[in-house]
């Protein structure tokens, strides 16, 4: 859609710039800002959060099936992390080379020894996907990963929808603009917070000390007499940097081990692992979590990409061999998250012939690179230059679910989002500077 409005308008310079000055200006209107680069810490000076120019066309059947998959997801992250074996066995490799995941295992494996304290569970998690195109022109949706930790931007492409629907009345595409689909993530995630705090039940809490209990920060956490934490959502330690202490370790372990409801809880946490990621495309191992939903494992299956083992022996051998004979087929990936720190082309030859014959490989996998179709669009940021781009899009598709002990209390997919990029960046989302916020609009 964005490609057909664009033939049409590519010559208007003066409508383009107009268009531009809209979208800014109903982007503040709708709540679609964030804090500026300067005054990060300042609630006073804003602007508007980057975006594009138009909606960007997405094929209905794939976005169909990316939404009805995710309650799989919801339920295949759920299951893994009860599965102690499981995650032992597949983080195994990883966890003797990767200090940080090694330290995440070992407040699982404490927690596991003193046995869990809340029979509540949390999950809000965003499983992203880029579109394949084929060789006769059609599109299939493929899993990059999913999110089980900071799943973020749920409130922010809630209200984008309005914004590239006032583009396009501006435009004169009023028919267009009422195809952009309605998107509340923000009221599905808070729905499951919600739930949990419920589930909690204790009387003590009112909703003041509930929203308390929604964020706390790694740098310190304070528990006064009185206080009681319901729910705790991480919005920060899914990196190295997020603990700059052994009082951050103490921090994490203190909540892992506390009453509250975890958002996620460790093992969740480790369940989205991409060398979990990796082990799950093994055959067999989908039917291993859904032994009686041929279905569920057809349509998780359908999503995966081409992923490849880097651990000591014949199988990881061979993934080394194929991936520094043609580097530019594959995608090599640490385990962290948060974009940005993925490896690409000859930076592949360059870490695999480093450690290609050394365990430390077993700190990556290797994963097929997908090739969407690249479209024109126009991306919106503060003080850039206004010019088309050739743009690539990433579509997330966000998940909340509770369960008390065995019983599923809540499986939703409560939204999407879309974040498109330029197509000279090969990684890196919107709060790296890199891609910006869109909307799909079906076709």
């Amino acid at each position: 859609m964005a490609q057909g409005i664009l033939e049409e308008v590519l010559m208007n310079t003066a409508l383009v710039e107009d268009l531009a000055e809209v979208a800014k200006d109903e982007a503040l209107l709708q709540g679609v800002v964030m804090r500026t680069r300067e005054t990060p810490n300042s609630s006073e000076l804003v602007t508007y959060t980057p975006l594009t120019l138009f909606p960007t066309s997405v094929p209905k059947a794939v976005f169909l099936q990316a939404l009805a998959v995710q309650t799989h997801y919801n339920t295949l992250v759920d299951r893994i992390s009860q599965d102690s074996d499981f995650l032992k066995e597949a983080l195994a490799s990883t966890i003797e080379v990767d200090d940080f995941t090694a330290r995440l295992f070992r407040i699982y494996q404490q927690i596991l020894k003193e046995g869990r304290s809340q029979s509540i569970v949390l999950g809000l998690n965003r499983s992203d996907y880029m579109l394949d195109q084929r060789d006769d022109g059609t599109s299939s949706l493929k899993q990059i990963e999913i999110n089980t930790i900071a799943a973020c931007f749920g409130g922010l492409s809630s209200r984008t929808p309005d914004v590239h629907r006032h583009v396009l009345k501006v435009a004169g595409r009023l028919e267009e603009s009422q195809h952009i689909l309605d998107n509340n993530p923000a009221a599905g995630l808070a729905q499951g917070i919600a739930k949990a705090w419920e589930l909690y039940g204790s009387e003590r809490l009112d909703f003041i000390t509930f929203i308390k209990g929604i964020y706390i920060a790694f740098v310190a956490v304070f528990f006064s007499d009185g206080l009681e934490v319901a729910v705790v959502y991480f919005r920060t330690g899914f990196m190295p940097q997020n603990y700059t202490t052994e009082q951050s370790w103490d921090v994490r372990l203190m909540m892992e081990c506390s009453r509250a409801v975890k958002c996620p809880d460790i093992s969740t946490h480790l369940a989205g692992t991409k060398k979990v990621q990796q082990v799950l495309a093994r055959p067999g191992v989908l039917e291993k979590f859904f032994p009686d939903q041929p279905q569920a494992v057809e349509l998780i299956r359908a999503t995966f990409a081409g992923l490849y083992t880097l651990d000591m022996g014949p199988e990881g051998d061979k993934t080394v061999a194929m991936a520094l004979a043609e580097p530019d087929r594959f995608v090599l990936k640490p385990q962290r998250e948060g974009g940005g720190n993925n490896i690409y082309g000859s930076e592949i030859c360059q870490v695999l012939e480093a450690v290609k014959d050394s365990t430390e490989r077993t700190a990556y996998i290797l994963m097929d690179k997908i090739h969407p179709a690249p479209v024109h669009n126009y991306l919106l940021r503060r003080d850039a230059p206004l010019k088309m781009s050739t743009c690539l899009s990433e579509l997330g598709v966000f998940g909340a679910y509770v369960r008390r002990g065995e019983d599923m209390v809540m499986n939703e997919c409560v939204g999407h989002l879309l974040r498109t990029k330029s197509s000279e960046h090969s990684d890196g989302g919107v709060a790296a500077g890199v891609a910006v916020l869109d909307n799909p609009l079906l076709i």
